[in-house]
């Protein structure tokens, strides 16, 4: 199994490459030189076991399946619930998949608890230290904080948006007390954090000089983890039933893995809407095939605060039948003048897919808060009522499948305005508002955050 980047100037690596670089060496995203066909899961198959089929299937000869399933084994035992992702019931025909019983209560943990036992393994047995750098909007730093606190193989370099996240999450961020784990608040918004992640990617001398990684939804390891749960869902509900997955989604790392299972027969059929917030890039990609540089707006769901959804790389890939010279051209014209035109044939194998993307208001969002507790009484988080919030008004007569990406109390503010209830921790986080915090403010710009990294690695 083979890898390659979705820009054409990268030569093929295999998986393990793959997830140690993040981003390919040519600004492109990795993916497989095919799609693998693997088996779907089988009703009752345990979660760890369908986890290790997956990822041996996406690693091929480059990782024996035994020491996949020891990181697998690893990795999950981690989570509050045997099931990792357990589907509850809302309503006749509609579903939610909670995606939260990881160790910093949001999905990211399903892809990052696998990522850094993986690093660990990896960089173990080849002696080697790497930089992972991460931009967040919420909860990926929180996640990969978690992942790699006390490392001896990897120091991680977190940035997140000054004053953006919710004090929950932050403190997911900085108060692990591991001295491998450096945080940046950036004066700026998600898309300045990612964007300075992706420059000093660009910067080969600086990448080489601290062995630069990077674990956003850019590193195809982040999309083979979410892959399982879809495979997860598909066998819980019927091997055979088609289901329509409703997906919060912001950097659509979440819904490409959906498409990615799809792809490789995971799926009975591939059906699924992204709920986006007023941040509307991914709805107007898939009404009018137009991308456009707008700044992120501040949203009660503000992991979802984005506005370049980095995953639709990949799936453009697709659509231009892997043509990686359509794809340079796309995002050459985004770079230079901050908007850009799907290609016609595109935009039709676009609208072909059983695949769009809605919008949801700040006022729907606290709304469906509300009706969510009155009708169920569970308090949810902002970003997954996003996704209810689209579900209520769908008329189908498959299966719907909300995916709840984060636990209610990384929002507690966001929870008492929209429901006057309070969301407390659950026990096993309760000790997270006592630890001290660790994070420096720093200027949005690459050379500040060059300057940092190099002092905070200096021997």
């Amino acid at each position: 199994m083979k890898y390659i980047s979705t820009r054409g100037g990268a030569d093929p690596v295999d998986f393990v490459t793959a997830c140690l670089s993040g981003l390919a060496p040519d600004g492109g995203l990795y993916v497989p030189e095919a799609w693998p066909q693997i088996p779907p899961a089988r009703p009752g198959e345990p979660y760890v076991d369908l986890a290790t089929r997956i990822f041996a299937a996406f690693a091929g000869d480059a990782m024996p399946a035994a020491d996949l399933k020891h990181i697998c084994e690893t990795a999950y035992a981690s989570f509050s619930h045997q099931g990792v992702a357990p589907l509850v019931q809302l309503s006749p025909g509609e579903w939610m998949m909670e995606l939260h019983h990881g160790p910093t209560l949001a999905f990211k943990d399903v892809a990052m608890q696998f990522i850094g036992r993986f690093y660990d393994h990896v960089l173990g047995e080849r002696g080697l230290q790497m930089t992972v750098m991460c931009a967040t909007s919420g909860d990926t730093g929180g996640a990969a904080a978690a992942a790699f606190a006390g490392s001896p193989h990897v120091t991680l370099i977190i940035l997140h948006p000054d004053g953006r996240v919710s004090p929950v999450q932050r403190r997911f961020m900085t108060s692990t007390g591991a001295a491998n784990i450096h945080n940046f608040a950036i004066d700026g918004d998600f898309d300045s954090c990612q964007a300075i992640v992706k420059a000093l990617f660009a910067d080969k001398e600086f990448a080489s000089d601290v062995a630069l990684s990077g674990v956003n939804s850019i590193n195809w390891a982040r999309i083979a983890a979410q892959t399982v749960y879809y495979a997860f869902a598909q066998a819980s509900l019927g091997p055979d039933v088609p289901l329509r997955f409703i997906v919060p989604s912001g950097n659509m790392g979440d819904v490409l893995a959906g498409y990615v299972a799809g792809r490789c027969g995971l799926l009975a059929e591939f059906d699924a809407v992204s709920a986006v917030n007023l941040n509307q890039t991914l709805a107007d990609l898939t009404t009018r095939g137009h991308m456009r540089r707008t700044p992120a707006a501040a949203t009660p769901s503000p992991a979802m605060d984005i506005s370049v959804p980095s995953n639709f790389e990949r799936l453009l890939f697709d659509l231009v039948d892997r043509d990686a010279g359509a794809v340079r051209q796309f995002y050459n014209s985004y770079a230079q003048s901050g908007e850009a035109q799907l290609p016609d044939a595109a935009f039709k194998a676009l609208q072909a897919l059983s695949f769009d993307a809605e919008p949801v208001d700040n006022d729907a969002t606290l709304n469906d808060m509300r009706r969510i507790l009155a009708e169920t009484g569970w308090l949810i988080c902002p970003h997954t009522a996003v996704g209810t919030a689209i579900s209520t008004k769908m008329e189908t007569e498959k299966p719907r499948i909300v995916l709840a990406t984060a636990h209610a109390a990384k929002f507690p503010e966001t929870v008492l305005d929209a429901t006057g209830r309070d969301a407390p921790l659950p026990e096993r986080c309760a000790a997270l508002a006592e630890r001290g915090e660790q994070f420096e403010r720093v200027e949005a710009s690459e050379v500040a955050v060059r300057s940092r990294v190099r002092a905070l690695l200096a021997p």
